[in-house]
């Protein structure tokens, strides 16, 4: 790389010989290191600062090799003290005295400034390495199963590293999401703290995704703390080689997300049946009870896609790969039957195998990290835990069809009882704690990257195993560039309460807001009743016999409905619908209606998991993606998009407290409610509530594909399709088919109908198909329906893959 040389304080160190110069990389030294800035890409600016002129990579892999290959060149200038470097998109100042950067636009506009005064600051400190003793080896029964406990009995001093500080001066009026999924019950994040690592119950993801059109990515391995209380606008990493952080330009927030996935890489495409009913619980006990579940889902024509087996499955000891041969006789008989039935098969895989043949296969070839967690960060290691994977469920593409990879954290510092006083609002103490333990095991530096790594081993050994069948990972951890390995991650193991509920959804926003798209959670959380530590805490001891827990549960369950995965599980009481009554009552009846509603759903959400991929959407969507002008949409947390066309208002409190749920409806759409009623956005209205439905109102102007009900996702390809219109203004949406299962979609194998709605003409035109895959239903039968306020008309169509035109609508 051609390296530019700069005067520095009014000390020539080399020579600026022209002021039109243009370089693919700029350094200077400043008082803590050496500071370099590159432009991956002319809207994205790569920031470092290293104690020596190495600039030692953090290895962290979550910034991919190949988009860095190609730095571009740009203009530098020297500007009274100032060095400027201009891209087609960007100018960047950089203080030649304290090294603190501005961001600008090519007009002028100041996105992003660091502090002047305190820019960027680093502290040596010492890395540890801890010797356990085995003869203290022990095993403890916990919430999260049982983990392996020992004794130090030696700390090491192996090392070297810095905790680096950079302050922003964050621009008044933005509004900040992202940071992963955090306890502290926040959605703007602008003016907060947040104490950054993983944890059962929180996600870190090192991207801030703000409305002022610019993100931040950091790269790093470690724990974090973010506190803008006070306007300090800090960022600390508490362990890392090097500063590198990552400036990403964004006139919309999901343009943000398209620069982090550049950096981080694609969200391949998922499976269709993930996006139908799952159907989960703590536990299933047999094959025979899976088999019996799903029969009798298929008795009572309540659809459903996937069973979940979760932990205890195995014979000995805890977390092998093997299924206990007494409940669960054959595993691929098992699989068989279940595809049989028209279902599909998920199992909960686990780091830590204790006590039995796994763990100690694994500790005589040297795969495991200390208290037997797997070693992920080893590949072989990573292809040998495969290696089991696939031998007892896989079948190379044959058994089993997706992972729940849980405890990916991999371990907690307080998953146990705590001193008095201490619960959910312990912030800083559960962080400490959190890292002490993560950094004994990991080493502090890579303390937050166990997920990345986890999730790496399963995609990458699955894509060499077959092309067939597409990855799915349900992983409780995450990490930014997770997306790129078919990961789902959920909200961990919360407790049953209406204020809990609450918490959950701005969890979820700020999590997809990080560009990690697919997020879910326990629909009727985890715990129902209260056991005798702080995360246990549920209000419903009676689970499903009692009517406050089945309006909580279905309350849930219709918000799920509305997430880009929707997924029942639990402990302490049942899941299956009929535990919750029969048919003809209203629990039932609302929770298989809901159910239904998903799946009539299918095209559409299928349609925006295709642009998941291929233009890096975010399905499920804060307010601030689509009104980043509204401050009151800005800062709701119980309100959200789904998708392009739908604003979801789960229901967060019981009806015996409200009757009527206050409802802000976005500034700058008209909205239309299940009645028919067109309304104004930019106000708030009162809205009746009942048991059977929340209140979702679709922004006029969209085109919502639907299917009939279904049984079963593989049914959808079969089906007559409506096409409803919602009229108010022109509309545009692209209906994506494929196969369903296999990566041929990488291949070109899959087909886009472009739907359009002329408001003027009152007119809709489906467009040529393009494209094609094996198994494609050549002609079609569509319903195209026009919902305008209370008026509503429709027309069939028959259509062979021509454009065809329906006017008089």
């Amino acid at each position: 790389m051609k390296t530019i040389p700069i005067l520095l304080g009014g000390v020539m160190l080399w020579s600026l010989t022209a002021c039109n110069q243009y370089t693919t990389s700029f350094e200077c030294p400043l008082e803590q290191g050496m500071l370099r800035v590159e432009f991956p890409e002319a809207d994205i600016v790569r920031v470092r600062l290293s104690e020596n002129k190495d600039f030692e990579d953090n290895k962290t892999t979550v910034v991919l090799p190949e988009a860095l290959n190609h730095p571009i060149k740009v203009k530098l200038e020297e500007q009274e003290g100032m060095f400027v470097l201009t891209s087609d998109s960007l100018e960047v100042r950089v203080n030649g005295k304290t090294g603190a950067i501005r961001y600008y636009d090519r007009s002028g506009n100041l996105l992003l400034s660091e502090r002047d005064d305190l820019p960027k600051q680093g502290e040596g400190i010492a890395l540890e390495n801890i010797t356990y003793d085995p003869k203290s080896s022990r095993i403890e029964k916990t919430a999260d199963g049982e983990k392996v406990v020992m004794d130090v009995l030696q700390r090491d001093t192996v090392g070297t590293s810095w905790r680096w500080q950079v302050h922003f001066a964050f621009p008044s009026g933005e509004a900040l999401y992202g940071w992963g999924s955090q306890m502290e019950d926040l959605l703007d994040l602008k003016g907060q703290k947040l104490w950054l690592c993983q944890h059962n119950l929180k996600v870190q993801v090192p991207v801030i995704n703000s409305t002022a059109g610019y993100g931040l990515l950091f790269d790093a391995g470690c724990g974090m703390r973010f506190d803008d209380t006070d306007d300090q606008g800090l960022v600390e990493l508490e362990a890392a080689q090097g500063l590198d952080y990552y400036f990403m330009k964004g006139a919309s927030m999901d343009r943000v997300v398209n620069r982090m996935r550049t950096l981080t890489g694609q969200s391949p495409m998922m499976p269709r049946y993930l996006f139908g009913y799952i159907q989960s619980k703590e536990r299933f006990h047999s094959s025979a009870e899976i088999i019996e579940t799903l029969r009798e889902f298929r008795r009572r024509r309540i659809p459903v896609d996937m069973m979940v087996q979760d932990w205890n499955y195995w014979p000995e000891g805890w977390g092998m790969m093997q299924m206990d041969r007494r409940y669960y006789p054959d595993p691929q008989a098992l699989a068989d039957t279940v595809h049989q039935l028209n279902g599909r098969l998920m199992v909960s895989i686990w780091p830590n195998p204790q006590g039995n043949a796994q763990e100690k296969d694994f500790k005589e070839r040297g795969y495991m990290l200390n208290r037997s967690f797997v070693n992920v960060f080893d590949e072989e290691a990573r292809a040998y835990y495969w290696t089991w994977a696939n031998r007892e469920f896989f079948h190379d593409g044959k058994g089993f069809d997706a992972w729940w990879c849980d405890c990916t954290e991999p371990t907690d510092g307080d998953w146990k009882p705590m001193p008095e006083g201490y619960g959910w609002e312990s912030h800083s103490d559960r962080w400490k704690l959190n890292l002490e333990a993560q950094n004994a095991i990991m080493g502090a530096e890579r303390a937050s990257l166990y997920a990345l790594f986890d999730a790496r081993g399963i995609y990458e050994n699955q894509r060499k195993t077959t092309d067939r069948k597409r990855v799915v990972n349900l992983t409780r951890s995450s990490y930014a560039g997770q997306q790129r390995y078919a990961t789902i991650s959920w909200n961990g193991d919360t407790y049953a309460s209406w204020e809990s509920f609450r918490r959950q959804i701005p969890m979820g926003l700020n999590f997809m807001a990080t560009g990690i798209p697919y997020w879910t959670v326990d629909a009727g959380s985890f715990f129902t009743s209260s056991g005798f530590q702080w995360f246990w805490k549920g209000e419903f001891p009676d689970g499903c016999k009692d009517p406050a827990y089945r309006e909580y549960y279905l309350r849930m369950c219709q918000w799920a409905v509305y997430l880009p995965l929707f997924r029942s599980h639990g402990t302490d009481t049942p899941r299956e619908v009929w535990y919750y009554g029969e048919k003809g009552e209203p629990y039932y009846d609302a929770l298989v209606r809901n159910i239904e509603r998903r799946y009539e759903m299918l095209p559409y959400i299928y349609s925006l998991s295709a642009k998941v991929s291929s233009e890096n959407y975010t399905m499920a969507r804060a307010l601030a993606f689509d009104f980043p002008r509204d401050v009151e949409a800005r800062a709701s947390k119980t309100e959200y998009m789904f998708g392009p066309a739908m604003l979801v208002c789960p229901v967060t409190h019981p009806l015996s407290e409200t009757a009527q749920l206050d409802i802000y409806l976005p500034e700058g759409a008209q909205w239309q409610d299940a009645a028919g009623q067109v309304l104004e956005g930019g106000q708030h209205i009162q809205q009746t509530l009942s048991l059977d439905e929340i209140p979702v109102f679709v922004r006029r102007g969209s085109i919502i594909p639907k299917s009939p009900v279904i049984q079963y996702s593989d049914e959808l390809p079969a089906q007559t399709l409506t096409i409803e219109v919602i009229p108010g203004k022109d509309a545009a949406f692209d209906l994506y088919e494929d196969d369903g299962i296999t990566y041929d979609c990488e291949q070109g194998k899959y087909t886009i109908i472009s739907i359009r709605w002329n408001e003027q003409a009152r007119s809709l035109t489906i467009g040529k198909r393009t494209g094609g895959f094996d198994g494609m239903k050549k002609d079609r039968h569509f319903v195209v329906k026009v919902i305008d306020g209370t008026n509503v008309s429709s027309q069939e169509v028959d259509y062979q893959g021509e454009a065809v035109t329906v006017s008089q609508l």
